[in-house]
């Protein structure tokens, strides 16, 4: 199986790569669009920021790309927050607007600690082959300080004083806040499952 992990030039690569290898599938990063687009499964991670991470999509003319795409490509974090329409980061960015929202500053809603850093649950009511063998209520590793709101694409929520998505689908677009890669046997079956639907 061709797995592709976009190369944003701002992302933890190397941890997604291993986590993979660890299922026994290769994958290659990659900022061409003619791999991208042959690939049966994409991945777009993410750790920085809004804008660097479109600057550089920008640069590579991945965007195009991106909305174009057709088989299942996973967001994690930061890459789950560019599938929205616009970041309140810095001023505000404009993102790729798969999904209609914008994802919003944690502190404008929580009186907790920013980061939200750490093991905490997602919630999922819907039955759906990404939580296959995953118990409900399952703990995830997060490292964020946006959200994006509870909405229709919504199909797991995470709460930190105020309930936010934590898994969010429309169509082949798939995103995670949390860090599958970082969160053990669950995250490790998430990713699993991701790429043998």
């Amino acid at each position: 199986m061709n797995i592709a992990i976009l190369n944003t030039g701002c992302a933890n690569l190397t941890s997604i790569q291993v986590a993979i290898k660890k299922l026994g599938y290769t994958s290659t990063v990659t900022s061409d669009s003619s791999v991208v687009l042959k690939s049966k499964k994409v991945i777009l991670p993410g750790v920085g920021t809004a804008s660097t991470a479109m600057k550089k999509l920008n640069k590579k003319n991945l965007i195009t790309t991106l909305k174009q795409l057709t088989q299942p490509i996973l967001g994690i974090c930061l890459g789950m927050q560019i599938f929205s329409q616009f970041s309140e980061e810095c001023q505000g960015v404009k993102t790729i607007g798969i999904f209609k929202n914008c994802f919003t500053y944690l502190l404008k809603s929580s009186n907790l600690p920013l980061p939200h850093m750490g093991w905490n649950h997602i919630v999922f009511n819907h039955v759906h082959p990404l939580f296959k063998n995953i118990e409900k209520k399952q703990r995830f590793y997060f490292v964020h300080s946006y959200f994006i709101p509870l909405n229709k694409y919504t199909l797991a929520t995470t709460t930190y004083d105020i309930s936010f998505s934590s898994v969010m689908q429309k169509n082949n677009f798939f995103g995670v806040q949390f860090h599958p890669e970082k969160s053990g046997d669950a995250g490790s079956q998430l990713l699993k499952n991701f790429l043998e639907m």
